[in-house]
């Protein structure tokens, strides 16, 4: 009769704290542990590895911490899991079957909870998947029950959320819902939506009045361009809003408006005149996204600027600089085109022609040119021994006389990046 070898249980003890606010009652990860420690203690269990963790069961492989155990036990690392309880380890079905699978393998053979145990066995892995399932439909429902809630909350004119630039939310629990105007901000608010609408101020200019009067947020940030036009585009300053956005569902609130409907509308009308113009107007040049600010790492952007002369033509100058994407105050300076192209050029002399993915086509181009110097103009030449020379001044001349595009595509061939800091431009492989 063949004797059945039993494994050495070696438990990996899981303790997770969740963040849902209706487990606040359930015990904090140090309790966890402690009444865990001590219950292994009590049955003689073998506890290689204590593993904590905060992060929500509800989502399928988003526990770094979860996912790592299942690969130890995989590994054989360990062979059993003890925890408080079965929600603890799954509240979605993606997980509980990874643990449902490894016991069907023989790689889990048992889940010890506080007063359950769970091994390969029919009847206790059905018990497991009926708490870690009712666990799921809790959630499920929960999330139901808040929607409900928070519809409710809207057709009774109730803002369900964090109240935007301008109000602020009752500390009032009877009044959960209720927003009101913010003395402070509000009035700010409303001068943004008069200088957008009848002075014609874009969100930039606007964010630069604001940094010069010194106004800030009640957090304490700073009214950035992106944070201008989600000011604008908010409905709720007119007494209406969405909720959820884009769901085609709209309120009207009980909160006080800041402005008025005409008010809004026209400077959605500015904002839309802005886009239209901007789009129609919108010029390409030639070095721009290939470069990088050396400062902040924010992309370089160009800029065109005219000067009248007294003469009575006009001069046209342009000139490259940081974008300021990541960071609004960086010191890096201008340069100009013309000096771009020669710090351009100075590269193209120190760089192996080998590493300029066009060298074929200049090549090519060269020898076109010499072939309508034969033909054409009846210029004889002798083998040449210096291609190399001229391919490296063909590229010159590209980056001096050549239109937009060739500049573009003659640049992204350079093998690295280009780094503009303090108007001095650097290739980095």
């Amino acid at each position: 009769m063949e004797q059945t070898i039993t494994q050495p249980l070696q438990f990996c003890l899981y303790a997770r704290k969740s963040t849902e606010s209706e487990e606040k009652q359930i015990l904090s990860i140090d309790s966890q542990i402690k009444e865990m420690l001590q219950l292994a203690k009590r049955d003689n269990l073998n506890v290689t590895d204590i593993k904590q963790e905060s992060h929500s069961a509800k989502t399928t492989a988003q526990r770094p911490v979860f996912n790592q155990m299942i690969q130890e036990i995989r590994e054989g690392r360990f062979n059993a899991i003890l925890t408080w309880a079965p929600d603890r380890l799954s509240r979605n079905a993606g997980d509980l079957g990874s643990l449902v699978d490894l016991m069907d393998k023989d790689i889990l053979c048992e889940i010890r909870a506080f007063g359950q145990k769970f091994t390969n066995s029919p009847s206790e892995k059905f018990l497991l998947m009926i708490l870690c399932s009712q666990a799921k439909l809790e959630n499920d429902n929960k999330g139901i029950n808040v929607k409900r809630g928070l519809r409710a909350k809207c057709e009774m004119g109730l803002w369900p959320s964090v109240a935007p630039t301008g109000y602020v939310n009752s500390k009032n629990v009877d009044q959960k819902g209720c927003v009101f105007i913010d003395p402070r901000c509000a009035p700010i608010v409303k001068q943004i939506f008069e200088k957008v609408a009848n002075e014609k101020w874009s969100g930039r200019k606007v964010s630069r009045w604001l940094q010069e009067i010194n106004f800030i947020t009640n957090n304490g940030k700073h009214f950035w361009p992106s944070m201008i036009n989600k000011i604008i585009n908010t409905p709720f300053y007119c007494g209406i809003f969405e909720f959820p956005r884009g769901s085609g569902n709209w309120y009207t609130g009980k909160h006080e408006p800041i402005i008025s409907k005409e008010l809004y509308e026209k400077a959605q009308q500015q904002l839309t005149i802005e886009r239209t113009c901007k789009h129609e107007t919108k010029k390409e040049f030639a070095f721009t996204r290939l470069m990088k600010c050396g400062l902040c790492g924010s992309g370089i952007s160009a800029e065109e600027k005219f000067r009248k002369l007294k003469d009575g033509t006009t001069n046209r100058h342009l000139y490259y600089g940081c974008t300021r994407a990541h960071d609004h105050f960086c010191k890096n300076g201008y340069i100009t085109e013309q000096d771009l192209i020669l710090q351009l050029i100075q590269i193209i002399d120190k760089i192996n022609l080998d590493e300029l993915g066009v060298k074929k086509k200049l090549e090519e181009e060269v020898k076109r040119y010499y072939k309508f110097q034969q033909g054409v103009l009846e210029i004889k030449r002798d083998n040449v021994k210096t291609i190399d020379v001229d391919i490296r001044n063909y590229a010159k001349y590209i980056l001096r006389e050549g239109n937009i595009l060739e500049k573009r595509e003659l640049m992204a061939c350079l093998k690295g990046k280009l780094i503009l800091k303090d108007k001095q431009v650097t290739l980095k492989k």
